[in-house]
């Protein structure tokens, strides 16, 4: 149990916040569509919060390297807590208008970001704590991931239209509260990792500043062609999935005649199916091949979320796409973070893990703007055709480039790996 303790807290704190976040995704979008009725705004406001996050966690791995994921996680929540109730605040006395909002969501951003890159961060030496293979961990954090963001696209449908989404926000604020309490009391800080020599030509135990930290980071990251091919793949499908989740389908659930608990209650049925593949890979996942178990779970994850509302078909056959695609999706993360951590050596873990995680992340703060723009021009059935064409070409990368081929190979040549290897590979 001592060495599940920092486990099961990571897991609850992870639960408790992605449900806040969650909730914030669907009623800040919800908010301004309502209140403006314009699609380029809402893309505009997801965008002021997602770049922030982008360049704060890239900005941060240095950080979170040098004073400790658990200090970052704790000090970025608590201050998010503060951040996340000026919604409600301003909602309550009548001046919450774009002007408002917009700099509330750009400080949103900027706090989750390094919060987020420091609970990766925690996942090699809490699995090597639990002694578990990596796959395992990651499977059961995913798996958790999903089912917070199910609980939280399920509320928030049905808070927000009980309160409203400003004053929906609350409960937002108080996740990221709860969430740091735990990481403060329950998580052990790691040990600081000397810097060790890395191979010739490596400067690993060279840096002493703040700027060769994250140098370090960028020279490792952009030298493993592996995690080159993941970040340009992850990133336009990214891209995608935030014009679909920003936009897309607030604007289809609203132009159908449907309300937000109608907007909730898809988010959670794609959500609530991938649960169950999350769970599956936790348990089984260091035995499946990971690059066609990959590519088969993103072509099934793609096209078809797009390709449904389009066609405007009846309600019960977009959730039941929206559940097989979530199904699918649940073996994604498990796969891509044992591949990314098993590649990155230990000393490098916060620096190399939050640039990877930033450039995935880099192109979504446009995915809004895109889909409100491609509305706004095409109209939206167009819109939804296009992107998802778009996503699928982009599926098509594992099996057109020969550097994904490495998600089966070779890991990095100083791993100092902090969880055991599975067996058979």
């Amino acid at each position: 149990m001592r060495r599940e303790r920092p486990f099961l807290a990571l897991a609850a704190a992870e639960t408790l916040s992605l449900s806040g976040t969650r909730l914030s995704t669907i009623a800040i979008p919800w908010l301004v569509l309502s209140t403006t009725g314009s699609p380029v705004l809402t893309g505009l406001t997801a965008m002021m919060e997602m770049l922030p996050y982008v360049v704060a966690k890239a900005l941060g791995g240095p950080l979170i390297d040098r004073v400790g994921p658990k200090r970052i996680a704790v000090c970025c929540d608590f201050a998010s807590v503060a951040v996340v109730a000026l919604v409600p605040l301003l909602d309550f006395f009548g001046l919450l208008g774009m002007p408002a909002l917009l700099p509330v969501v750009f400080a949103m951003g900027m706090l989750r970001g390094p919060s987020d890159a420091a609970k990766q961060a925690m996942v090699p030496d809490i699995a090597a704590l639990a002694e578990v293979p990596l796959e395992r961990v990651t499977g059961v954090v995913s798996a958790i991931e999903r089912l917070a963001s199910t609980a939280g696209a399920a509320g928030a449908g049905a808070l927000i239209g009980l309160i409203g989404p400003g004053q929906a926000l609350l409960a937002n604020a108080a996740t990221f509260a709860a969430a740091a309490l735990i990481v403060a009391a329950s998580i052990p800080s790691p040990r600081r990792m000397p810097r060790i020599p890395g191979p010739p030509g490596a400067r690993w135990g060279a840096a002493a500043s703040y700027r060769d930290d994250l140098s370090e980071g960028w020279r490792f990251l952009r030298g493993d062609a592996v995690l080159v091919s993941i970040i340009a793949m992850v990133a336009t499908t990214n891209l995608l999935d935030q014009a679909y989740h920003a936009v897309l389908l607030p604007v289809w659930t609203r132009d159908s005649g449907n309300g937000p608990e109608m907007l909730g209650a898809m988010f959670a049925a794609f959500t609530g199916a991938s649960i169950a593949g999350a769970a599956i890979a936790a348990v089984i996942g260091e035995r499946l091949p990971r690059l066609t178990v990959y590519t088969v779970a993103f072509l099934l994850t793609g096209f078809p979320r797009f390709l449904v509302p389009a066609l405007d078909v009846p309600l019960p056959l977009v959730f039941a796409t929206l559940a097989i695609a979530g199904f699918a999706s649940g073996f994604l993360n498990p796969i891509l973070s044992a591949v990314i951590f098993e590649r990155i050596p230990k000393p490098l873990t916060g620096r190399v893990s939050a640039l990877n995680a930033a450039l995935c992340f880099a192109l979504i703060p446009f995915g809004g703007l895109v889909g409100g723009a491609l509305i706004s021009t095409i109209g939206l059935a167009a819109a939804l055709l296009l992107t998802g064409l778009l996503y699928f070409a982009a599926t098509l990368a594992p099996l057109a480039l020969k550097s994904f081929r490495g998600f089966d190979g070779e890991t990095a040549a100083v791993t100092d790996a902090p969880a055991p290897r599975p067996s058979g590979r």
